[in-house]
């Protein structure tokens, strides 16, 4: 409830109105007026405001520092993206740790997306791209929002009504028709008896490398087809799918599993990699089959690889466009959320379109 104290200072004579309201489990608020009747008007609509969740009075009390400390004991631990979370917010931080929440505006949010743009990276150097930037912005987005809804001490997320840069529709790169023979064959020959099996498992499955390469027996039901993933990046449960000669292969794999280790691709003792480390036979195997260029002349002349293991992701989606499978279908199969993702393959299935246009024509009655 409201209470109206009357004051009369010592040394004018004035009075003035001092108001002070509190509500169970409520901070309690306070002014002070020079008129009964501002006072008590005061005192009615901010009593309601409170009781009808609508009164951030809070936000003048608690600085960007104190709700970022709140975000990072209570959020920042339960999730997997928090060791590339923590570096933005350190430097958010840094920039306006000591501002007020209420004077954390889209306009001040703004002035340091601009700010951060001309910055340069902090590792390695180099301007910041449109999506490095977003990801700081969407960052202290995460804390805005957990100010909101978990604490009430914002009314509405700042960042709703800052603008982001215009990011680039990601780079699409796969195995062509030519290459992918090449490619498995080298593989194949390769001195690393685990390449092949992890490299066809990541084309036939369209996982991620975490996802492929972290898979443990248990996980796997050959009866079924399938290996059953349940901590994705996500966070929803899927299956991969195992079909063709990865079936063979697992099949005699598990002839010779290691039985003091579950997992499909221990690593080498005292690694500290949760699975083992191909990148030095992928490199190979790319060199032999000659996915990249060769740079420089003579003694100087050396091979560049195109071609990363996230782009037999991007194969395995790609050959399914091109085979016609659905974007839902596709989405289902890689594990993506968002229909925007899989956009970027689309311009690989045209004859699709071509199929289903003759097969309207044809339900039509227009057809040939």
């Amino acid at each position: 409830m409201a209470e109206i104290t009357e004051r009369k200072s010592e040394k004018t004579g004035l009075k003035s109105y001092r108001v002070r309201i509190r509500l169970k489990g409520r901070t309690p608020e306070t002014a002070t007026f020079k008129k009964i009747t501002d006072a008590r008007a005061w005192a009615a609509k901010t009593e309601q405001a409170i009781k009808e969740g609508r009164h951030f009075g809070v936000s003048k009390r608690h600085t960007l520092g104190e709700l970022l400390d709140r975000y990072e004991e209570a959020e920042l631990p339960r999730l997997k993206s928090a060791p590339k979370l923590k570096p933005r917010l350190t430097t958010w931080r840094a920039l306006h740790g000591a501002t007020l929440l209420s004077d954390l505006t889209p306009d001040v949010i703004a002035k340091a997306r601009d700010m951060l743009a001309a910055m340069p990276k902090q590792y390695g150097g180099g301007k910041r791209t449109a999506a490095d930037v977003n990801r700081f912005l969407a960052a202290l987005s995460s804390v805005c929002t957990y100010g909101v809804k978990e604490l009430n001490w914002i009314e509405r997320n700042p960042l709703e009504r800052v603008s982001k840069g215009s990011e680039s529709k990601g780079r699409v790169r796969y195995l062509s028709d030519v290459e992918l023979p090449r490619f498995l064959k080298a593989c194949r020959q390769s001195n690393n008896q685990n390449l092949y099996l992890a490299v066809v498992l990541a084309l036939t499955t369209g996982g991620r490398k975490s996802e492929t390469m972290g898979l443990r027996w248990s996980q796997i039901r050959l009866q079924d087809r399938t290996a059953m993933l349940g901590d994705t990046k996500n966070g929803d449960a899927r299956a991969l799918p195992l079909s063709g000669e990865v079936i063979v292969l697992l099949q005699e794999r598990s002839k010779v599993r290691n039985l003091l280790d579950d997992r499909l691709f221990p690593p080498k003792p005292r690694s500290k990699s949760p699975f083992l480390d191909l990148r030095a036979p992928f490199a190979t195997a790319l060199k032999e089959a000659e996915i990249g260029d060769y740079i420089g002349e003579g003694k100087k002349r050396l091979f560049v690889a195109n071609f990363r293991w996230h782009d037999l992701r991007h194969t395995c989606a790609s050959y399914l466009a091109m085979a016609g499978t659905s974007p839902l279908e596709i989405s289902k199969i890689l594990g993506h959320r968002t229909m925007a993702m899989v956009s970027r393959y689309a311009h690989l299935s045209p004859g699709r379109v071509v199929e289903l246009g003759d097969m309207l024509a044809k339900r039509m009655g227009v057809g040939n």
